[in-house]
């Protein structure tokens, strides 16, 4: 398993399916996930994707910049460190973002989300 292949491909779906329907997004995440966005903290796959799908945009597409990933713990988990641009529908200008993901292997062979931490970066 090549880690950098396997957070290439987590961040094209994540991005993907946040940008079409953030609802599909809840597989992802379990009970125990944690998503720190803009510094509130929300716990499990339904707090998660009801904070997602409730923020006040319908429609942005994000641009990927960077994808930075390191192993993590003996269990064969992943840091995956993001950084882009966020267009919101009617903006002109886009938003820089930052935003982190704790990858967790599942019994499956695939990954859940235990940690994900997202933060606009402000000039």
């Amino acid at each position: 398993m090549d880690p950098d292949a396997v957070a290439k491909a987590f961040v094209e779906h994540y991005y993907t399916t946040f940008d079409a329907n953030r609802a599909g997004l809840a597989n992802l995440y379990q009970d125990g996930s944690m998503l720190t966005f803009e510094g509130q903290k929300i716990q499990g796959s339904q707090s998660i994707v009801a904070k997602l799908t409730s923020l006040p945009f319908q429609q942005c597409q994000h641009s990927i910049t960077t994808v930075d990933c390191q192993p993590s713990g003996p269990a064969g988990g992943m840091l995956v460190f993001v950084s882009g641009n966020l267009q919101l529908a009617g903006e002109q200008h886009a938003l820089k973002f930052s935003q982190m993901f704790h990858l967790i292997p599942t019994p499956q062979g695939s990954f859940y989300v235990l940690n994900d931490i997202f933060r606009l970066n402000y000039a």
